[in-house]
């Protein structure tokens, strides 16, 4: 259960923002993006007694207006009209949907829009502080824009959820993404704004949708300097991925002065994930959100709203990457050894694979990089660039 702290005058720790009704945000039977993981991952921290009933908040549906913060009116109408089958695929595909990646589904627009609007409750609980934290893990949908959805994302609730925070509460943000993809959609919402700051490590997009996300990107107008992109090697292990997290993340926060920090954590980054050429453990996800809640507390009040992202081994990576993050929310220790019993049973017989049975990945889980020291190499050498603006003032 989430530990509650006496001194924090009835504010809760953290808040675990979810309903069964996010899991209507589906594709198909066998498409990639599988909400399937947020029940393996709700029934894991259960098992874990991480998670308790009053810890659980239900999101609301985003408004229209709501939408209209970070989308366009015409957009918004046209995946209306598709969600009750009143366009064709051929009148929506400029729209990006009715494509392979984001086919059409019934009920898309209330669905989509449910999963904005879990993102919005968590940021006026935390906002609000009716909690220090708050995690929607139905959220996260990193490459939706203005009038176009993409890669398996319609709307964008963190960009919808920056707008709503700038207009509601007037904080600076400091958006920090760590999916394998490049965080396009929300870099591109505010590619202009100095008020809001752009994270994202990602593979580089020589090898990986959406091929954007170069260090060259830095933002323009009054908001250049205000996005910063990592693209690492594929084949990036833990060590170079943590080496340029940690240092990237703490120089930005510290060059920034964020109001409040919102962390993307898509879990694609591991080895096992078939849509990416990364080779992380769950050890970047065991580190990831203790920086995040470090910076939270010593820039934001503690102020630190979490959304879920990528992550399409969906049995053996994402339900462990999301507990160890919704623990690090409530200071509960990683726990070591076994994954429960009861979850391992439950779940295997469901599984086309076998599940790692252990919080941590077996030692041998690949064989060797060749190229290990390269990669390090050309990855510290591309985050001497990104950061050569603000080491330099």
């Amino acid at each position: 259960m989430a530990k509650h702290t006496g001194n924090d005058n009835l504010k809760k720790h953290a808040v675990f923002i979810y309903s069964e009704e996010q899991l209507g945000y589906k594709f198909s039977e066998n498409h990639p993006f599988n909400q399937k993981r947020l029940v393996l991952t709700l029934d894991l921290l259960r098992e874990m007694n991480a998670l308790s009933e009053e810890d659980i908040v239900k999101p609301r549906i985003a408004t229209d207006d709501e939408l209209l913060l970070a989308h366009d009116a015409r957009y918004i109408n046209i995946v209306k009209k598709a969600s009750l089958g009143l366009v064709t695929s051929a009148q929506t595909e400029s729209f990006g949907i009715g494509t392979e990646d984001t086919p059409i589904f019934p009920n898309m627009h209330e669905a989509s829009a449910r999963l904005v609007g879990g993102t919005l409750t968590a940021v006026d609980y935390v906002m609000e502080n009716k909690a220090s934290h708050a995690l929607n893990l139905g959220g996260g949908l990193h490459h939706g824009f203005h009038g176009r959805a993409s890669g398996f994302c319609i709307y964008n609730d963190s960009s919808v959820a920056i707008k709503y925070i700038q207009q509601k509460y007037k904080a600076r943000v400091l958006y920090i993404d760590t999916d394998a993809h490049h965080g396009d959609g929300v870099q591109w919402s505010f590619y202009e704004d100095p008020d809001v700051c752009t994270i994202s490590i990602h593979e580089t997009g020589r090898y990986l949708f959406p091929g954007t996300g170069s260090v060259s990107e830095r933002g323009s107008g009054p908001g250049y300097g205000t996005s910063f992109n990592l693209p690492i090697d594929a084949f990036t292990e833990d060590e170079s991925f943590l080496d340029l997290y940690m240092t990237a993340f703490r120089e930005i926060a510290a060059h920034f002065k964020p109001d409040v920090i919102i962390s993307q954590n898509g879990a694609d980054a591991h080895y096992l994930d078939p849509l990416t050429h990364l080779y992380g453990t769950m050890k970047i996800y065991q580190e990831i959100p203790k920086l995040a809640h470090q910076l939270a507390h010593e820039f934001c009040d503690g102020k630190w709203i979490a959304v879920g992202g990528g992550g399409y081994d969906i049995w053996r990576v994402v339900p462990r990457a999301w507990s160890l993050l919704w623990m690090e929310m409530n200071n509960i220790a990683t726990p070591q050894g076994s994954l429960p019993k009861n979850w391992l049973e439950k779940w295997q017989p469901d599984s086309p694979v076998t599940l790692i049975p252990t919080w941590m990945d077996p030692e041998n889980l690949y064989e060797p990089i060749p190229r290990k020291e390269e990669i390090t190499e050309k990855n510290k050498q591309m985050l001497n660039k990104v950061l050569y603006s603000i080491r330099s003032h």
